[in-house]
């Protein structure tokens, strides 16, 4: 059995900062503990490969866990934040514009393929996603880690529980219940496909123990 670990990054000074954030932001001081603490979560899981994110928030988060677990690292932009129209990063979060913009985004959401710039659409999104499962579903390791981030994170998942049919609709509800808590660890488990129907499961779905605040 195949198993995939997903974790999102710790803690970003985009997350809690006043900015839309792009590639190059950086993990907040919290962030790091946060990095740390799941470090010590991997000690007693196998992992025999690691995948991610070629953001620095990703990246970073990466380094620090790879200092405990020393395993090979793999970058890959398919696994990357969902991009957002370049107009708006590093713009204010509360700046007229940029709420106008994603205003914008949100009122045409469930049009699949419409883009307001260079963003990406769902359409966009969900192929990389399913490009993503096919990839792990070919990769010869048994365990892998993927560090990557928490709205690809939701389109990986409702793309497993609904397949290539996936609509906007449905991937809004999912996106909705779909929490993702900086550094949580999601499990997902491939079985035999020969014996299953629908080989892929979701066995954990962002375990945060590790991130309590006694800690943090």
């Amino acid at each position: 059995m195949k198993k995939i670990y997903l974790v999102r990054h710790g803690e970003s000074e985009g997350n809690t900062g006043p900015f839309r954030q792009g590639v190059d932001t950086p993990l907040s001081p919290t962030g790091i503990r946060q990095a740390e603490f799941v470090a010590k979560r991997f000690e007693a899981i196998p992992i025999d490969r690691m995948i991610v994110s070629t953001y620095q928030r990703a990246k970073h988060t990466a380094e620090i866990i790879n200092k405990v677990i020393n395993k090979p690292i793999e970058y890959s932009d398919l696994i990357v934040e969902r991009k957002r129209p370049s107009v708006v990063v590093g713009k204010p979060k509360d700046d007229p514009e940029v709420l106008k913009i994603e205003a914008l985004i949100r009122e045409h959401f469930h049009s699949p393929d419409w883009r307001y710039s260079d963003e990406e659409s769902f359409s966009d999104l969900k192929k990389r996603a399913l490009k993503t499962i096919k990839y792990l579903e070919e990769c010869k390791e048994e365990n892998i880690l993927l560090v990557t981030h928490g709205i690809f994170s939701k389109m990986i998942a409702s793309c497993i529980i609904m397949g290539k049919e996936l609509t906007s609709h449905e991937y809004h509800n999912l996106f909705l219940s779909l929490t993702t808590d900086n550094t949580g660890i999601s499990l997902l488990e491939r079985w035999d496909e020969s014996k299953y129907d629908h080989p892929w499961t979701i066995a954990t779905w962002n375990d945060h123990e590790h991130i309590g605040e006694e800690e943090l």
